[in-house]
């Protein structure tokens, strides 16, 4: 990987083209997180991987590549739905923060039943959400990077949550403080990096 790191460096298109075929099932799982269909989600993609190409030589290699690619699509996903993304200021939900059930509540659902619910959020909803609750942002970095106060991602989040327990219900699975998940296909579990912790821990 650092040959074509090296490569990538000197701008070679071939080490380029590798280093793309290597990430893009990552970094399409990523955008298709934030993304409203897959179209949109290749568009933000090619961007993001244009980012990494033209900053690879401030990549550290003594830190994980993967997580520095990751960090650079990521916040080009926010880049291009941050403009669009409208968020109503709330009061502080201090009483609500942090709370959305047990991390093996999500942990139990195949990758793609997930990916639909989280995408059937509204935009705002789906950002906190998604920045929170699987990138493991905290509020206070939610709030300086969509440019929205601590309170608004606390409600943002606390809305998303609830949003996708009342469509969890509706799809067959049980409330009763927490959600459990009943009927959704374990047979491919989201790896561990993917998966949502409810904790917002990284």
């Amino acid at each position: 990987m650092q040959e074509i790191i090296e490569g990538c460096i000197r701008q070679d298109r071939t080490s380029q083209y590798l280093l793309y075929k290597e990430f893009y099932s990552y970094g399409m799982a990523i955008c298709r997180r934030y993304a409203l269909n897959d179209d949109d989600a290749a568009d933000v993609l090619n961007n993001g991987f244009m980012k990494v190409f033209t900053h690879i030589e401030k990549y550290d290699p003594e830190k994980p590549f993967k997580a520095w690619l990751g960090k650079i699509i990521t916040n080009t996903a926010i880049d291009h739905y941050r403009k669009s993304l409208k968020f109503s200021n709330h009061d502080e939900l201090t009483d609500h923060e942090d709370r959305g059930g047990p991390a093996q509540v999500y942990e139990q659902m195949a990758y793609k039943d997930l990916l639909v619910l989280v995408q059937g959020l509204p935009p705002a909803y789906r950002t906190v959400f998604n920045l929170f609750a699987i990138d493991g942002y905290s509020h206070e970095e939610i709030a300086e990077l969509l440019n929205i106060s601590v309170g608004t991602s606390k409600s943002n989040l606390f809305k998303a949550r609830q949003k996708l327990q009342e469509r969890l219900s509706s799809a067959g699975g049980t409330k009763s403080g927490d959600v459990y998940f009943n009927n959704f296909s374990t047979q491919n579990e989201v790896p561990l990096q993917n998966k949502i912790a409810a904790d917002g821990k990284r």
